[in-house]
């Protein structure tokens, strides 16, 4: 087993890190800055547009997208260290078009779109031109379990007609939000539950939609994309705009799923190796009865398990994207799950840890406090830590049953 990255990703982490030195990381209050002062939360800054056309011209640009001649030509382990470095801030990945949930979306569409799809939305979301939002989790229901899911798409003539209520739509409140990829229900009573959904895509501006309000997370509201709670009322698009076929929304939702999960946990490990590093730093200069706390027992028992945790973090990360590129999504499914859980757990513990070193500046430093909702959210976001580990376990008692069954 060789640890060691390939030379040219060495050479892309070198190119991403020296970009981010030069033009994100001196940026950062600029950008924070930005959303105090203005009326719109809404739309991104100039500065967003500023840096996305110095990526593209550096090259750092649509690095995801693995087995795809649209991409970077990146697998997924290639990809793993640039997205961790670009975790280390927070607007870091829509600089080189690799924010979710654009990513995931442009897989769909990549994968699984037509022609007439990918010529209309994913060549616009490529170029960085427009954003997207993903509509799936309903208010009423446990949207963990996606079968639930309630929302019907009825075929009328040439076109399907969509009814019903999502929220948790991320991005949708971004004024360049332009398409929805909604999953609902066009076969309610097929005994297969899981054929039952399908996915289709919608035009935000489609005579029906309204958004009803912005949620928000710990108090925070993400802008400039946000989360969105939006009413679809007899919203017609053509029949053309469903993805796949009828019926084979929960295999779509499988495919992009899988790699958004491992794609936040990449990203949690910059998250919580910065917290890490401004951890130590504040260690080294605070001095407390007389001692540095660097020299206090707890709070180097505080860093050192925090260096261990994101390090088994990274490796487990590393080990289900080399699976996943390897074997395919779906045979790696065990280890997705596995870091799904892991990542966000890791991250929050080790930014706990960052606010607690920091005192009362921690609860009110904006990148601490900020780490912390997202990592919390990711417990529950694409999937609730509870349904990873119910499948993981089911998987792990089948494969012990084999095994003494001496089928293995």
């Amino acid at each position: 087993m060789d640890f060691n990255h390939s030379d040219k990703v060495l050479d892309l982490m070198e190119q991403l890190n020296a970009f981010m030195d030069e033009h994100v990381y001196p940026n950062e209050e600029t950008y924070t800055n930005h959303f105090k002062n203005t009326d719109n939360k809404w739309v991104s800054p100039p500065l967003m547009q500023e840096l996305k056309n110095k990526a593209k011209d550096a090259g750092l640009w649509n690095l995801f997208l693995p087995e795809s001649e649209r991409g970077a030509g990146l697998s997924n382990l290639e990809y793993a260290p640039l997205a961790e470095i670009m975790g280390r801030v927070f607007f870091a990945s829509e600089v080189f078009n690799c924010n979710a949930p654009d990513t995931g979306n442009m897989e769909v569409l990549d994968r699984y779109g037509s022609e007439q799809q990918k010529d209309q939305w994913l060549k616009p979301l490529l170029n960085g031109d427009i954003r997207s939002c993903f509509s799936m989790t309903e208010p009423k229901v446990a949207s963990s379990d996606a079968t639930n899911i309630e929302s019907p798409i009825v075929l009328e003539g040439d076109e399907y007609v969509i009814n019903g209520t999502k929220w948790w739509s991320s991005g949708a409140m971004n004024e360049a939000c332009k398409i929805i990829i909604f999953m609902g229900k066009t076969d309610p009573n097929n005994p297969d539950r899981h054929k039952q959904q399908s996915m289709i895509l919608v035009p935000m501006e489609t005579k029906g939609i309204k958004v009803i309000r912005p949620l928000s997370v710990f108090g925070y509201v993400d802008e400039p994309f946000g989360h969105a709670e939006i009413s679809f009322e007899n919203v017609r698009v053509p029949k053309d705009n469903l993805i796949l076929g009828e019926g084979r929304g929960f295999e779509i939702a499988q495919g992009r799923l899988g790699p958004g999960r491992i794609h936040h946990c990449m990203r949690l490990i910059g998250l919580a190796k910065r917290s890490l590093e401004m951890m130590c730093e504040r260690a080294e200069s605070r001095v407390a009865f007389g001692r540095p706390l660097s020299a206090q027992g707890s709070v180097r028992e505080s860093i050192a398990l925090s260096a261990s945790e994101i390090e088994q973090a990274r490796l487990l990360t590393l080990m289900t994207a080399d699976k996943m590129d390897r074997y395919g999504n779906k045979v790696a499914s065990d280890l997705i799950s596995m870091i799904k859980v892991i990542g966000p757990r890791m991250a929050c513990q080790v930014i706990d840890r960052a606010i607690q070193i920091h005192g009362a500046a921690g609860v009110n430093n904006d990148f601490l406090a900020g780490a912390y909702a997202g990592a919390r959210t990711l417990r529950l976001a694409d999937g609730p830590d509870e349904v990873h580990l119910a499948s993981l376990a089911k998987k792990i008692l089948k494969q012990e049953a084999m095994i003494d069954a001496g089928r293995v």
